[in-house]
C-alpha cells in the first residue's frame, strides 16, 4: 500500500473536512471518543538509558511493551504444565526454553508485522511512532535484525524433540501470513489467535512427544482467548482502519462488542475445561479455573470498546488472566 501524504489523525473530535469527506465504515461501528492524541509505545523508561543507536531495535522488538512476550509466553507453559507423565525438571527446561523463546519470537514477529504495514502504520495515530513508518529505522536494518533473531530462535527450537521442531518450523507460515490478514479478511484477530495461540500445542508436543485430543482442545481455547482479547486491543484503532480501509474483528463486531467478546471467553473456558479432562486433572483444576472464568467476565462486564484507554487495560489485564489458568493446570498435576 502506498503511504498517503495525509498526516496521521490524532482521534479527537472529527474535523470538518473529515466530516464533510465523510469514511467508509462497517455498519454498526461506533464513533470513539479520543481528546488526545492515543498510543501505548513507551520511549521513557530502561529504553531511554539504552545508548541512542540501540533504542529503535528495541522498540521494534516492542521490548518497552512486555505484554506481547507474556501473551505468547503463557500458552505455551499451559501446554508443558498439562502434559502428564513428565517429571519436575524436564517442566523447567522447557518452560524457561520457552520463556526466552517467546521473547525472541514475539520480537521476529512484531518486526514482521512492521515491515508489511509501515505504510498503515504512519495513518494511525497509535502506530506513526514506530520505527520502520517513522523513518527511524530503514527496511535493511530491519531485515538484519530480523535474521539474527530467527537465528535465536531457531538455535532454541533445536533444544526440542523432533515433533516439536516441525510444529515451530511450521508455525512461521502463520507469522508471515498474519500480517496480511487484515487486507484480505474481517477475521484478523482469527489469524492472530492461531498465531500467537501456537505455543499452547508446541509445549504440549516439546512435553509430550505426541499429538493428541487435549493438544487440539487446548490449542482451541488459546485461539478462542486470544480472538476475544486481540478483539478489544483492536477497538482502539477503528475509526483509523475505517478511513483507510483495515478490515478487522473489531469493526465488524463494533455493534456488539460484549456479545461477541463474551462468546469467545465462553467457548474459550469450554475448551480449557476439556483440554484438562481429556488431560486427567485432578480436582485442583476445577476449583481453580473458577479463578480465571470471573475475570474473563469481569473483562466483559468492564469493556467499553469507545474507550481506548481502558480498551487497552483490559488487554493487558489477560496477563494476570493468563497466569491464573497456569495456576488452574498446575493445581490439576496433583490427580494426574
Amino acid at each position: 500500500m502506498t503511504a498517503s501524504p495525509r498526516r496521521p489523525i490524532t482521534r479527537g473530535h472529527s474535523s470538518p473536512a473529515r466530516r464533510r469527506h465523510g469514511r467508509t465504515a462497517q455498519a454498526g461501528e461506533t464513533s470513539v471518543n479520543r481528546s488526545l492524541p492515543h498510543t501505548d509505545i513507551r520511549t521513557g523508561g530502561w529504553i531511554a538509558r539504552l545508548p541512542v543507536p540501540l533504542r529503535p531495535y528495541a522498540l521494534l522488538a516492542r521490548l518497552d511493551r512486555p505484554i506481547g512476550t507474556w501473551l505468547l509466553f503463557l500458552p505455551g507453559m499451559w501446554g508443558i504444565l498439562l502434559a502428564s507423565g513428565v517429571d519436575a525438571r524436564t517442566r523447567l527446561r522447557l518452560i524457561v526454553l520457552f520463556g526466552i523463546g517467546s521473547v525472541v519470537m514475539r520480537s521476529a514477529g512484531c518486526v514482521v508485522n512492521d515491515m508489511w504495514d509501515r505504510d498503515i502504520d504512519r495513518l494511525v495515530a497509535r502506530t506513526a511512532g514506530r520505527p520502520l513508518a517513522s523513518g527511524a529505522l530503514r527496511m535493511r536494518q530491519a531485515a538484519l535484525f530480523l535474521a539474527g533473531l530467527l537465528v535465536i530462535g531457531l538455535v532454541i527450537l533445536l533444544q526440542l524433540n523432533p515433533l516439536a521442531r516441525v510444529l515451530g518450523a511450521s508455525s512461521l507460515i502463520l507469522v508471515g501470513l498474519y500480517p496480511l490478514a487484515k487486507r484480505f479478511t474481517w477475521w484478523p484477530q482469527l489469524v492472530m489467535g492461531f498465531t500467537f495461540g501456537f505455543g499452547a500445542p508446541l509445549g504440549y508436543a516439546a512435553a509430550t512427544g505426541r499429538v493428541d485430543a487435549a493438544w487440539g482442545a487446548l490449542y482451541a481455547a488459546t485461539i478462542l482467548w486470544q480472538l476475544g482479547f486481540d478483539t478489544i486491543y483492536g477497538f482502539q484503532d477503528m475509526e483509523d482502519d475505517a478511513r483507510i480501509g483495515v478490515k478487522s474483528t473489531s469493526r465488524l463486531w463494533a455493534g456488539q462488542p460484549r456479545l461477541f467478546v463474551g462468546a469467545c471467553y465462553a467457548l474459550a473456558v469450554a475448551a480449557l475445561l476439556l483440554a484438562g479432562w481429556l488431560a486427567g486433572c485432578g480436582a485442583g483444576f476445577w476449583i481453580a479455573m473458577a479463578l480465571p472464568t470471573i475475570a474473563l467476565a469481569w473483562q466483559v462486564a468492564q469493556l467499553d470498546s469507545t474507550d481506548p484507554a481502558r480498551c487497552l487495560s483490559l488487554f493487558r489485564f489477560n496477563r494476570e488472566t493468563g497466569l491464573a489458568i497456569a495456576l488452574a493446570i498446575l493445581a490439576g498435576l496433583a490427580g494426574q
